[in-house]
């Protein structure tokens, strides 16, 4: 009779009759995170009420055998909330952010636990060992069921050697099959414009989290994970692609925390642009002296191909053509011009070519105030990483832009580590491109200043791709994640019809002021002018916008945003505001209201689409008005067109 009766506890056990729910609530009881504890562990998120992210089963695997989130015990629960100011030594929206947060965390029998956090804008949470040794990640599972067959901007990758450069395809998720995968953030879009964003933050010493259809569940989406690379092949002086992955994701040591899974969820588009929550989720800053660490504009050579003229000598890679860079910058106020590819021997980015002279431009720079970046292919400066770093603090570089990684395996990720903390010893900056993702560690490293992994300027000059609908799509997506590269300022704009691939003289899609705006929309506080000095020289009404407007924010207020069609933003830097508007092909007509500005009376300057804007981009119109509070004035948008303004007090 005893030996029935346990019987029927186990089965009763498997089957999770004896499964206990805990929860957890935003600051502000609109979002609810539920944990549902059985003999599987699984998450759900409501908002209001109702079902956003439907049950979603996580765990992880270690090679012992253990699987944190099976067959579990719960020791113990502990919670919390915190209410905090963070600080940001380089503000990309906010001179201060409030985090505010409950978290509740889970302890489990096995020396493991499970961290889960509620914001008034999203969810986390993260699996926490106490694990001594060596092991091994054999496998995460981290699901992401939905109740229906929504639409996703899905930015599908191919392979996992990707920059990460994508367009966001509009598919219903029952279109995503287990083989078809994107890299993340990726944005859903549920029932009466709530939406549902999901990446990853606080990525240390972990392969990165690419998103795949499940196998288990038709509306769902699962987490898919580079394994740990065993063999490369070494294709250039820059592409490595891994030959060969292990039967396991990571090898860690030690008791330890893996990285934030989170889901940001909103009722307006608007929030997704507001949102900190890769920056609040990250490791705190490694750094004490951060004096050092300067934001501002930068003259870039790559993308103009270095097409100067009305000059007396040769233009190329050379030293009078980077002090003509160099004053161009100094002219107009930019901090920095950065030297691209071809001023090393490609292959040793210690070997100067005959034709750059870079401690003669450092010294030419500092009496202009203009500091120099250095573009490297990561491949190159890992062979000779501190050799080169102590060479360009030596010359008095400011800062490096690595290129061409391409992969975010664990390896990988300890490289971005490595890097900004060398680069950070020896008060460098450092700009990731051909990169992943944001995950937070330009908090952790703030001289990690941006990145790339975003579809940017650049691919004007090789495909049609880059298109207006593409811009207002990304500061909804990618930009949530944290600062984009994406190297705007094109002086030489297009429409559909006249739009043209040329690569050693490339034009934007979109209208002149639609470039101008994204100085204001786009976040990055080393932010590109991506054109020849010699064409902003004979644009001085946009250098006038250009040359004023700043890169780094004290505050944030989103006026209009709808994903993928259109969006306004106001900035504030000092007593000054600056805002920009950019569209998609449709023309529009944005009524922006300035009821953000203290009482009082304002000289307001705009730079706007001209009338023929839709026939020639470049046409734009300046003009001069008086506003105070409360005003209203209309935004009138061309197909592919933008508009900006500052705001001064009178």
């Amino acid at each position: 009779m005893r030996i029935l009766l346990w019987g029927i506890i186990l089965i009763l056990f498997r089957l999770n009759v004896f499964a206990k729910e805990y929860e957890v609530k935003s600051p502000d009881d609109h979002l609810i995170l539920k944990v549902n504890i059985g003999t599987d562990v699984s998450y759900s998120v409501l908002l209001n009420n109702k079902l956003v992210i439907a049950p979603s089963a996580i765990s992880l695997t270690i090679d012992n055998g253990l699987i944190f989130g099976k067959e579990v015990s719960v020791i113990k629960t502990e919670k919390r909330s915190v209410s905090d100011v963070l600080h940001p030594v380089l503000p990309r929206k906010y001179k201060n952010i409030k985090d505010e947060f409950n978290e509740l965390k889970i302890y489990f029998r096995g020396k493991y636990s499970l961290i889960l956090r509620a914001y008034d804008d999203g969810i986390a949470y993260r699996w926490v060992s106490k694990k001594e040794g060596d092991y091994k990640i054999i496998e995460e599972k981290a699901t992401f069921n939905f109740t229906k067959d929504n639409y996703i901007w899905f930015p599908e990758e191919e392979k996992l050697f990707t920059h990460q450069e994508r367009s966001y395809k509009y598919i219903k998720l029952s279109d995503i099959t287990p083989n078809r995968f994107c890299s993340t953030g990726t944005l859903v879009n549920l029932d009466n414009n709530v939406k549902v964003y999901i990446s990853e933050a606080d990525l240390i010493s972990y392969p990165g989290m690419f998103l795949k259809g499940s196998s288990e569940n038709k509306f769902g989406l699962e987490g898919k994970f580079a394994g740990y690379p065993l063999e490369t092949k070494l294709k250039d002086d820059r592409n490595e692609p891994v030959t060969k992955h292990a039967g396991f994701m990571a090898k860690v040591s030690g008791p330890r925390e893996f990285p934030w899974r989170l889901i940001i969820v909103t009722t307006d588009d608007k929030q997704l642009i507001e949102s900190e929550l890769v920056y609040k989720l990250a490791s705190p800053s490694k750094l004490k002296d951060i004096s050092w660490i300067k934001g501002g504009k930068v003259a870039w050579d790559w993308w103009n191909a270095l097409n100067i003229y009305g000059v007396n000598f040769k233009s190329g890679v050379n030293n009078d053509t980077y002090k003509y860079f160099i004053d161009f910058a100094s002219k107009y106020g930019l901090g920095y011009i950065i030297l691209d590819e071809g001023w090393y021997t490609l292959g040793d980015v210690t070997k100067q070519v005959e034709s750059i002279d870079v401690p003669e431009l450092v010294a030419y720079g500092k009496e202009k105030g203009v500091g120099i970046v250095l573009w490297v292919s990561w491949k190159s400066l890992d062979q000779k990483l501190d050799e080169a770093l102590d060479l360009y603090s030596q010359w008095g570089v400011k800062g490096i832009k690595v290129d061409f990684m391409a992969r975010d395996d664990q390896w990988m990720v300890n490289y971005y580590h490595r890097v900004a903390k060398k680069a950070a010893q020896r008060h460098l900056l450092v700009n990731f491109h051909g990169a992943y993702k944001p995950t937070g560690l330009r908090r952790t490293y703030p001289n990690v200043i941006t990145r790339e992994g975003v579809k940017g300027l650049e691919h004007n000059k090789w495909a049609d791709d880059e298109t207006p609908e593409h811009n207002v799509t990304i500061p909804f997506i990618r930009m949530v994640a944290g600062p984009m590269d994406f190297t705007p300022g094109a002086m030489t704009n297009a429409n559909k019809r006249n739009f043209r691939i040329v690569f050693y003289e490339p034009m934007s899609q979109g209208t002149r002021c639609h470039q101008l705006a994204m100085y204001v929309v786009y976040e990055s506080p080393l932010q590109m002018l991506a054109d020849s000095p010699s064409k902003y020289y004979n644009n001085p009404g946009s250098m006038e916008f250009l040359s004023k407007v700043p890169t780094i924010w004290d505050d944030t207020k989103v006026l209009q945003a709808k994903v993928s069609d259109y969006i306004a933003i106001a900035r504030k830097s000092g007593d000054k505001w600056f805002i920009g508007a950019m569209t998609d092909w449709a023309s529009r007509t944005l009524k922006l209201k300035f009821d953000f500005l203290p009482e009082g009376e304002y000289e307001i300057k705009i730079w706007k689409d001209g009338v023929n804007a839709d026939k020639h981009g470049s046409d734009t119109k300046i003009e001069n008005r008086n506003i105070k509070s409360g005003d209203i004035l209309e935004a009138n948008l061309a197909p592919g067109g933008g508009w900006v303004a500052i705001v001064s007090k009178k």
